[in-house]
Parts: C-alpha cells; sequence; structure tokens
C-alpha cells in the first residue's frame, strides 16, 4: 500500500446523458447496462485488486439528485475529478471551459492542485478523433492531467480511465514537471539533487556501476540488467552531452533521465523514487520519516549505537576529501548540503576538538553528535533522516540508544552507559570557562584567544575510565542572581563546584550550594580548586575545603591548573566518579592515590602478564586488567559494607 494516500476518491462529473453512470456500471458488471439510474451508489475498490494497492472511492454525480451545494462539497472531498463529455456532443465539448473546469477552479481556487482527467465517452458511435480539440485545452489549464476516450457500451479503455485517475493522485505531474517550460519544477530539482547526493557514496559527483545498482536495489528491489544500465548510459550520453562522465552519470544526467520518464508517462518511476526518500505530494519530508516516535522513559538518557556511530564516521570520510582527518568550513558545508539548514553554529568550534585552524577532527565531529543525542535527541534523529542515514540502514531508531533508568543503574550497582553529564558550578570568574576547555586539551593561553560571543557551555570529550573510553559532557551552569537550580540544572551524574585559591570569598558559593542541593541527593559531587598554580589564601568560610570535604565525606578538594598543560586526571577522575556514583569508598581511595595494598597488588601482577607482548596489545590488556580489578574492588567493597552495616535504599 502506497504509505502516503490512504485511499483514492474518484468523482464523476459532467452534463446529463454524457455516459457517467454507465461508464462506472460497466466498470464494476464487465458488461453495459441498458437501464442505467439517475445516479450510481458510491463504490470502494479494495486495495487487493487495485494496481497501486490503495482503496479506491467512486462517487457519480447527478444534477437530477443533487443540487449545488452537495456538488461543491464532493468536489473538495475528491482526491482526482473526471469529467465526462460526449465525443458526439459538441456542446457537452465546450462545456468542459466555459463551464466544468472555471466551476472547479471557483470552487477550490485557482492555484488548487486536485487533478482532472477529461474523459470522452461514445467513442463507439463515431469514428471522429476528437483528441485534437482538446490539446488545447489541456495546455489551458495546467491541472488536466490527460485525457482518455472510452466507451461504456464496448468497454473500451473503461479500466483505463479509471487507473490514470488513480495514477493522477498517487503520481501527480504538478509537483514535479512544468508542462509549458518542459523541466522539472525546482522542488523536484531541489530533492532528485539531494537524493543524488546521498547516493554519490564516494562524493565524486558521480554515480559509478555498483552505486547505480544500489540505488537500484533500495528503490525498485532489483539491479538493473548489464544491458539495461547501459541502454540507459547509452540515452543519458546522447542528449546531454556532460551526462555521462569516467562511465558514471553526472547529477545532469540524472535529472534528465527523470524528466524523460514524465515526459513519457512513466511518473511513478520518479515518484517511488521521491517516496523511497520520504518525500509527500509536495515535495516535502513526511513527518514520518524525519521524525519517527522515541519513547524516553523518565532517568534514561538517549545515545549513538555503534551502527549509529559507524554511519557518522563514513559520512565524515566521505566528504573529508583531502584525508587530513578535519572538516574545513567548505567540506562542513557540504556534508550538510542535503539538510535544510546547517545545524553547527560557529559555537562548535568551543565545544569540541579541532586543529589548530578552528577545523572539527573526526574525534570533535563524533563528540559534537554525542551531545546533540544526549540533549536533543529528536533533532539528532531529524538530521540523520536529512544525511540519508536510511538509505544505508532501517530508520534513524537503528542508531539511537535508550539507557535504562538511572535508579537501576544504582540499584545494579553497575551502568552501562558510556556518556556522562558533569554540571559545573562556581561563583563568577573562579574559572569555569578554562576548566570547561580543559577538557579539549587547551590551556589558559589558548583560552585567552578565544572569541568571547563564540564560547558554549558546554564542552565534550572522551576520557578513559579503567581502559575504556567514555564521554564525558561539562556543563556550565548560569546561576545569575539566583542560587536556585532547576530539576533540569540537577539532572547531572556528577557535579563539580568550583572555587578560586586566590578569591578568599568563592568557597563559600561551593559550600552553600553543596548543602542546598547535594547533600541529601545521590549525585557525586566533587570541589576543584582553580588556579592552583597560586598560592592558597585562607576562604572566608567556617571550614577550610578540605576540613568541608572530610566532614561531608566528599573527596579531598581536587587541584587544577592549566597555565600550560592542562591537569587532565580530573576529568577522569570526575567520569569515573559518574561511571561508580554507588561505590563512594573505592573512588574516593582512588582519587587520593591510597588504593589498597591487596588492589595495588593485583593491578601490578596483571600489569605483569602483559609486559612480553606487542606494544597495542600491553595497552589493551592493561585496560582488561584494570576492568577485571576493579570489578573484584567493587566485589570486594559491596560484600564487605554489606556485612557490616544494613543495605540502605
Amino acid at each position: 500500500m502506497n504509505p502516503y494516500k490512504r485511499e483514492v476518491r474518484i468523482l464523476l462529473v459532467g452534463d446529463e446523458k454524457v455516459g457517467k453512470t454507465s461508464l462506472i456500471l460497466s466498470l464494476v458488471s464487465e458488461e453495459f447496462a441498458e437501464e442505467v439510474p439517475a445516479r450510481a451508489e458510491e463504490i470502494t475498490i479494495p486495495a487487493d485488486v487495485t494496481p497501486e494497492h490503495v482503496p479506491t472511492c467512486i462517487v457519480d454525480y447527478s444534477g437530477q439528485d443533487q443540487d449545488e451545494n452537495a456538488l461543491q462539497e464532493e468536489i473538495r472531498k475528491a482526491s482526482v475529478v473526471c469529467i465526462v463529455y460526449s465525443v458526439i456532443d459538441e456542446d457537452s465539448i465546450q462545456r468542459l471551459t466555459t463551464y466544468w473546469l472555471p466551476y472547479i477552479r471557483f470552487t477550490l481556487g485557482e492555484d488548487h492542485r486536485t487533478p482532472v482527467i477529461l474523459v470522452g465517452n461514445k467513442v463507439d458511435m463515431t469514428d471522429l478523433q476528437t483528441l485534437e480539440s482538446i490539446l488545447p485545452i489541456m495546455n489551458d489549464f495546467g491541472e488536466v492531467e490527460t485525457c482518455v476516450e472510452c466507451s461504456a457500451r464496448t468497454l473500451k479503455n473503461i479500466s483505463e480511465v479509471f487507473y490514470y485517475a488513480q495514477k493522477a493522485v498517487l503520481h501527480p505531474t504538478a509537483p514535479v514537471y512544468n508542462p509549458d517550460e518542459k523541466e522539472l519544477t525546482p522542488l523536484a530539482k531541489k530533492a532528485l539533487t539531494r537524493i543524488f547526493r546521498i547516493c554519490d557514496l564516494d562524493n565524486d559527483s558521480l554515480l559509478s556501476d555498483d552505486e547505480i545498482n544500489m540505488f537500484q536495489l533500495k528503490c525498485f528491489n532489483a539491479p538493473l540488467h548489464p544491458q539495461a544500465l547501459e541502454d540507459v548510459k547509452s540515452i543519458v550520453k546522447k542528449n546531454v552531452s556532460d551526462g555521462i562522465i569516467k562511465d558514471g552519470i553526472t547529477l545532469k544526467g540524472f535529472l534528465f533521465l527523470h524528466t524523460l520518464f514524465i515526459q513519457k508517462g512513466r511518473h511513478e518511476t520518479t515518484w517511488t523514487v521521491l517516496r523511497k526518500f520520504g518525500y509527500d505530494d509536495n515535495l516535502q519530508l513526511t513527518l514520518e520519516y524525519v521524525s519517527p516516535k522515541l519513547s524516553v522513559g523518565l532517568g534514561s538518557t538517549t545515545e549513538l549505537t555503534a551502527q549509529g556511530y559507524q554511519f557518522l564516521a563514513k559520512l565524515f570520510d566521505k566528504y573529508d576529501e583531502d584525508r587530513d582527518g578535519c572538516l574545513s568550513p567548505t567540506e562542513l558545508q557540504n556534508l550538510f548540503s542535503t539538510c535544510p539548514i546547517m545545524p553547527w553554529g560557529p559555537d562548535v568550534n568551543n565545544t569540541v576538538c579541532t586543529n589548530v585552524q578552528g577545523w572539527v577532527t573526526i574525534e570533535g565531529y563524533l563528540a559534537q553528535w554525542t551531545l546533540t543525542t544526549l540533549l536533543d535527541v529528536n533533532r539528532a534523529i531529524e538530521f540523520l533522516a536529512y544525511l540519508g542515514y536510511n538509505y544505508l540502514y532501517d530508520n534513524q531508531l537503528s542508531a539511537i540508544h535508550v539507557t535504562r533508568d538511572k535508579k537501576i543503574d544504582l540499584e545494579k550497582r553497575q551502568t552501562a552507559r558510556n556518556v556522562f553529564r558533569c554540571h559545573v558550578l562556581g561563583a563568577k570568574s573562579v574559572g569555569k570557562t578554562a576548566f570547561l576547555q580543559g577538557l579539549l586539551h587547551r590551556n589558559l593561553r589558548y583560552v585567552a584567544t578565544l572569541n568571547r560571543q563564540n564560547l558554549s557551555n558546554f564542552t565534550i570529550n572522551t576520557v578513559q575510565v579503567y581502559g575504556q573510553d567514555k564521554y564525558l559532557m561539562l556543563h556550565e551552569i548560569d546561576m545569575m542572581m539566583c542560587e536556585m537550580l532547576t530539576p533540569t540544572e540537577l539532572d547531572c551524574d556528577v557535579a563539580c563546584l568550583m572555587y578560586d585559591v586566590t578569591n578568599p570569598h568563592s568557597f563559600e558559593f561551593c559550600a552553600r550550594m553543596y548543602l542546598k542541593h547535594f547533600i541529601d541527593c545521590k549525585i557525586p559531587t566533587l570541589i576543584v580548586a582553580a588556579k592552583a598554580e597560586y598560592p592558597e589564601v585562607r576562604q572566608d568560610y567556617e571550614f577550610t575545603p578540605a576540613q568541608f570535604c572530610s566532614r561531608f565525606k566528599l573527596p579531598p578538594p581536587q587541584h587544577f591548573t592549566c597555565i600550560d598543560k592542562v591537569n587532565h586526571d580530573i576529568y577522569v577522575k570526575l567520569a569515573t566518579m559518574a561511571a561508580y556514583p554507588n561505590l563512594k569508598r573505592l573512588v574516593h581511595m582512588l582519587l587520593v592515590h591510597q588504593r589498597p595494598l591487596w588492589l595495588e597488588e593485583r593491578i601490578r601482577h596483571m600489569k605483569g602478564l602483559f609486559q612480553s607482548g606487542s606494544q597495542t596489545y600491553v595497552h589493551i590488556g592493561i585496560g582488561l586488567a584494570l576492568a577485571a580489578v576493579l570489578g573484584f574492588a567493587v566485589y570486594k567493597i559491596s560484600t564487605s559494607s554489606s556485612s557490616s552495616s544494613p543495605v540502605r535504599r
């Protein structure tokens, strides 16, 4: 069934005695009825017996039984209007232009999109052809799709009348072709150009034989026979001087083929392609194609799947023309050429990793998509559709993984999440911007050169947590004048409270925020002492930062500096706390480097097992070893804590 039409509603109108009702009865009974009622009852033809597998309703109009209001209502409801005239009645032919076509325009508006079929009945009663007199009418009224001559008495072309009527609805001409200009409409060119770029997998501006056959498989479920493919290329080469280059079809040749299909009456070929790529009758991408529904439960987050990352990485490689591992502004513009707008602004350069020229690297590119998926999954899904994800894989939902509720992670004492949110809070000028940029390995000298107008409140990068790459997203929370946090601002995996070691009033803010928002919640919290390259002054608060942390069983303050080299370990610690939020004792030991002797011995032993291997396998082995040791550590701590104190939920 055509996904864009639930049914086709065909309305037959025309003067009295032209044979409207006889046409319907002849179609249904396959024989001519001598006794004909004034009007036939509405007939529905099931989907399984129509060529396009769409239910079709056929509606008769009778001036004897219905008034003008009823006629106008039926015209508005119709998918297509068939104006029946008698080929042996000159008056009925003239009334096509003097009454019926203007009346339909009056009812629907001058620019209506309802197709019209002209049906000349009673050809069995004359040898004369009327099509020549009809052609000027078709030129003057663009809504007329075609003209069919038939006979209700002899059943000549009866099926064709209703086939063309159905085809005019399912494969309309007006949106894709301008008969006056004899070329594709601007919207059709735009849609087909986008399709060409998606199918041009190697980005060489040509469709190779392999790319053409993949296109055929996706759209028509069968490749072209080699000889048929050569015939197609021969036609293009004969009619378009630069339609074939290096034995591949160019965009110009691709557009020519679709123009030819429509001119030859094969509208369905072009519409099959357009609908395969999500276009509706107005050549707009449908909501179902762009935004399939995704259910995300409370406490869950959204991440890209391996298949999602694979698609995006392939797309990067396709448009990284100089193979430098970065996307220049032109390459980035080309990558998003199949999208209606450019989704990334200039702030992306300060959100993810770039090269020295400010061009987004492959790591930064994937990180930006990870950020979008986490913060606005519907936007990520939408742009995956624009970029052609559905051409290579299933719909975009296969690119998205919805994590389980965080409460379950806490109960199970483990998480499978790969993206962690860290909210960064601190008084004004404590160094939050430098801290966010430090995640991207940028020091204070670099930060001083940044354009403040293009700064982002987010940064995201990968960090290693016991040999596994995880994404850590830092979000600077703008406190303005109010120190109350919204539920959204509290929705994070780990909190970072920052103070300035040179400002004696800055730690008080951290203390207030912790006591107000974090003391009773399960969000791991780390206090960071920024500008640690300077001597630390005494904070104007009843406790020193170290005393405060000790009193509330927090990890000790972590010193951060980024004048030259960034202290990157602090981001690993934040990600570790996010990954293991309920193992405070273990995380505390790791943060202060006070691993118990049994843990130190296990780690040294596991490292030693891999020293004789190659360098690559040593790194892999150490990662696996640390993961195993951590699992054992988790077990020991969880069992020891459960035996010494009651379990608290």
